[in-house]
């Protein structure tokens, strides 16, 4: 199995908690300084930290998958060809986990799934985003291939890549100079504006842009208040349109 599960990390978890619930989300673990919330498609983990701290309003890029050790062999024997093994069981600080090292040097950690299901309460339409932003997109695509992320059609340049995780939510890959970074979002499938109206009544006033492929709304970043080159000012939940 393979979720795509970011951790977020806060100094803000009120704000984060409310505008989670508000997107459509669910807590389904946690209700102190570490929280899980279900969507359709994803989950997200909330970690808080106290301010000044230089994780607050970043996100680090993470999966979860079923049972560890046969998720780092099927890894390692699909990047076997390249001579690569990415995979690497670890214990970190909160247990077992296994490491993924990119050909860009940028990590990320696959945990073991807490749970099978996603929250039926959760909107139906939304879905969690993790991004990859590299200067070498390619190399990074094939990594998340070799994890077992199934790629999808992309309208954007051969530059990006969009891969779906086999149980629920989305993997980007995106060009970035640079240090490679994580970056979080969210998709709706479906028109915005319903979100949009959704999310203003709760708070959380929205702006929508038009793109090539789609509308995006941005959202003021609970964490705006993070004054920070890695923090964004927004956080974006983009319209999914079917391609074809």
């Amino acid at each position: 199995m393979l979720r795509a599960r970011p951790l977020h990390f806060t100094s803000r978890i009120e704000d984060w908690n409310r505008f989670l619930t508000a997107l459509g989300l669910v807590l389904t673990e946690g209700d102190g300084g570490f929280r899980v919330f279900d969507s359709a498609a994803g989950r997200l983990a909330l970690h808080e930290v106290p301010d000044g701290d230089p994780r607050n309003g970043t996100t680090a890029f993470a999966v979860e998958v079923g049972d560890l050790a046969e998720f780092a062999r099927r890894t390692n024997e699909s990047a076997a060809g390249e001579g690569a093994a990415p995979a690497e069981l670890v214990t970190v600080d909160h247990g077992e986990a296994c490491r993924i090292t990119g050909p860009d040097g940028f990590s990320f950690l696959a945990d073991p799934a807490a749970h099978g299901a996603q929250c039926a309460d959760a909107d139906p339409a939304l879905a969690v985003v993790a991004v990859w932003f590299s200067p070498d997109p390619e190399a990074a695509a094939r990594t998340l291939r070799h994890v077992g992320a199934r790629p999808r059609p992309n309208p954007d340049n051969d530059e990006t890549a969009d891969f779906t995780a086999k149980n629920g939510g989305i993997l980007m890959v995106r060009p970035a100079s640079g240090q490679p970074r994580s970056g979080l979002g969210f998709e709706y499938d479906g028109g915005l504006e319903p979100l949009r109206e959704r999310l203003a009544a709760a708070g959380f006033p929205a702006g929508v842009t038009e793109e090539a492929f789609g509308s995006t709304l941005h959202v003021g970043n609970p964490d705006a208040a993070v004054f920070a080159a890695s923090v964004p000012s927004t956080v974006w939940i983009s319209e999914r349109r079917a391609m074809g």
